[in-house]
């Protein structure tokens, strides 16, 4: 009777144990908005969506693809911050959001760059359209390439400014992957977005998105509106190394829009966490190199891995290597060999390759003779 009730004991402890372990997630908050979609920046993963994959018109949210491609000419060298753009009459006259360019004048790259992500300027966009492609039609055609690249595949752009235009459409996971795109890629030109005003021409313009006064955490990214689309955000936050990328599409107010992205990023931040398993300089154990000068070569990654877990499920996470076959020297370094393979209570999360910490030289004849030796050995009474 007693081993009995000592075993019930053991199992309740066990059961409790595994349900305090487990991190309890509540359902996300359910948004007024036609679609959204909630993403760690560091990893990808998607948190919470609703539509996601549902094809709307992005409005000015157009604009983040339009200064993404002005940051990757300035990176090529293309194209420099500091050059003048000199605004033609479609520029000037484009009605909606402006920068207030005069027809004629000259503007530099990065006053326009300004112009487009502050102040959300459909002026300005054509002017670096222009001065990038040599016209607009011809930088949606760059654009709808880029898109492809970034794997967007269900968004077409047919101008640089966002305005209405059929077939003008993306979606809330295309969205985000460009938001993804404009914060990893271009660091440098990200900080744009978390200016609060921008002066042109004698007129002091504020940034669009409200969370960048009522959250700190908050650092961009983009408005939008049109009667068609809705009021729209697309908003990134960063708290405790972790960044999120919030995407609400559809809203019927500015307040609105605003609002349902904290609901979100909130949501994201309180139950969710961006883990580093390893860095790409850690080295994770050493394999034995055949015909090398040296007999062992340590293994890394090929890039740091990083994991979107529940809030304090770290105890969770299982990280396999898996090397492909027996290393012969030479190897170089950063070679890959194999893969890294990480779950989260055994559902895959990350596969990364494993490469080689250093490089490996070919031993001499002798050496070799001998490691062929051993090896043949080996294998025959393995």
């Amino acid at each position: 009777m007693i081993k009995r009730l000592l075993a019930c004991l053991l199992l309740l402890s066990s059961v409790a144990t595994a349900q305090t372990d487990q991190s309890l997630i509540p359902a996300p908050p359910q948004l007024a908005a036609t679609a959204y979609l909630l993403m760690d920046a560091h990893t990808g993963q998607v948190l919470v969506e609703e539509n996601a994959d549902q094809q709307v018109p992005p409005a000015s949210l157009t604009k983040m693809m339009t200064a993404y491609i002005v940051s990757e000419e300035i990176e090529k060298g293309t194209i420099k911050e500091t050059d003048e753009v000199l605004i033609s009459e479609k520029a000037w006259r484009k009605g909606g959001s402006k920068m207030f360019v005069k027809v004629g004048e000259k503007v530099p790259v990065i006053d326009l760059l300004r112009g487009v992500i502050i102040q959300s300027g459909n002026d300005a966009s054509i002017a670096l359209a222009e001065f990038v492609s040599g016209s607009e039609d011809v930088f949606a055609e760059v654009m709808n390439q880029q898109a492809e690249l970034l794997g967007m595949r269900d968004t077409t752009f047919k101008n640089a400014t966002g305005w209405p235009a059929e077939g003008h459409m993306t979606t809330a996971r295309d969205l985000a992957t460009l938001a993804r795109a404009v914060i990893m890629d271009h660091p440098e030109h990200y900080n744009l977005y978390s200016e609060k005003y921008f002066s042109f021409a004698g007129i002091n313009q504020p940034n669009r998105n409200r969370l960048l006064w009522r959250d700190n955490a908050v650092d961009g990214i983009k408005t939008g509106h049109t009667e068609e689309a809705g009021y729209c955000l697309v908003a990134s936050a960063q708290k405790r190394g972790m960044r999120l990328i919030s995407v609400v599409l559809g809203t019927d107010s500015d307040e609105k829009r605003a609002a349902e992205s904290q609901k979100l990023l909130a949501y994201g931040f309180r139950y969710y966490q961006t883990h580093k398993v390893y860095g790409s300089d850690d080295v994770l154990q050493t394999e034995r190199v055949w015909g090398g000068k040296q007999p062992e070569v340590g293994i890394a990654v090929q890039e740091d891995v990083f994991v979107t877990i529940p809030r304090g499920g770290e105890d969770n996470i299982k990280a396999d290597l898996i090397i492909d076959g027996e290393l012969e020297a030479p190897l170089e370094k950063g070679q890959p060999v194999g893969k890294v393979v990480v779950t989260l209570d055994g559902k895959t999360v990350a596969e990364v390759k494993a490469v080689t910490a250093e490089s490996v030289e070919e031993a001499g004849f002798f050496k070799r003779l001998w490691d062929a030796i051993k090896r043949f050995v080996m294998g025959f009474f393995s």
